[in-house]
């Protein structure tokens, strides 16, 4: 683009279907920043929640400008230092939240000290147009590689009525897994930072991800139809050095792809 972008995007923020911003905030901003992409204005703010199926969240993205991408060497995954997360609720009572970050915390403090979940209550406005609650964890490595795992409630009027309690503990176990699966990159987040290595300069890019999602394995063949690129994967078994489950080295050349829009004085 010519300009940075600026914008502000509404409707649900937070649902079972898809990532939501608690989660993108999280993880695929710094994994954008490994690429080079980041400035002052680079954040991605919620500004309202919304949850299935009135939404009524609003969130409010700014991001600058580059020329180009520069290519990574994501290949230590390294060891879990701190747990961060955020407990929302909106229209429900704000125990609810509460009660959630009590059951999370009951199975992760067997495995570290440092866990801080937020609670999040909006009020009014920017609670959305329906009730919900939900979680998201994510998991910092001492080599800033992001792990994250999230539950949302089940819409008003669909599906089962989900306890607060229960949600905390299967949310947990969920970062669990997800940490089991390991990676630089979480499975949220894998195609991201392919599409990105794709894009960058015409030099190598390397980065070891956990197990791939059905999702990754059709987007790499995606990348294959549109920019004929092709990865060399390795399969890495767990070891003394890579602990959790199988991993897999992703090796390309970017196809050096640049910003050509310059801005007009």
């Amino acid at each position: 683009m010519k300009h940075p972008l600026r914008i502000v995007l509404r409707g649900v923020t937070n649902d079972q279907v898809d990532p939501s911003v608690d989660v993108l905030k999280a993880t695929a901003l710094p994994l954008l920043k490994q690429f080079g992409i980041d400035g002052e204005s680079f954040e991605l703010k919620v500004v309202r929640r919304g949850m299935p199926p009135g939404g009524g969240g609003e969130v409010f993205f700014s991001c600058p400008v580059r020329k180009v991408l520069k290519p990574v060497q994501l290949t230590d995954p390294g060891k879990i230092k701190r747990i961060r997360g955020i407990a929302y609720s909106v229209r429900v009572s704000p125990q609810m939240a509460n009660r959630i970050v009590d059951s999370a915390r009951s199975i992760l403090n067997k495995f570290i000290p440092d866990i801080y979940i937020y609670t999040d209550h909006m009020k009014g406005v920017s609670s959305g147009k329906s009730p919900g609650f939900g979680l998201s964890l994510v998991a910092e490595t001492t080599t800033g590689a992001f792990l994250s795992a999230e539950l949302a409630s089940s819409p008003q009027g669909q599906g089962a009525a989900v306890l607060p309690e229960d949600l905390g503990q299967n949310c947990a176990k969920l970062l669990l897994e997800e940490i089991y699966r390991g990676g630089c990159v979480d499975s949220t987040n894998q195609s991201l930072g392919l599409l990105l290595m794709t894009l960058g300069q015409q030099d190598v890019s390397k980065v070891l991800l956990g197990p791939l999602s059905p999702y990754t394995i059709e987007f790499l063949r995606h990348l294959k139809s549109f920019f004929q690129i092709m990865f060399k994967i390795e399969t890495k078994p767990c070891g003394e050095e890579l602990k959790g489950g199988d991993k897999v080295l992703l090796t390309c050349v970017g196809i050096g792809f640049s910003n050509l829009s310059k801005t007009l004085k």
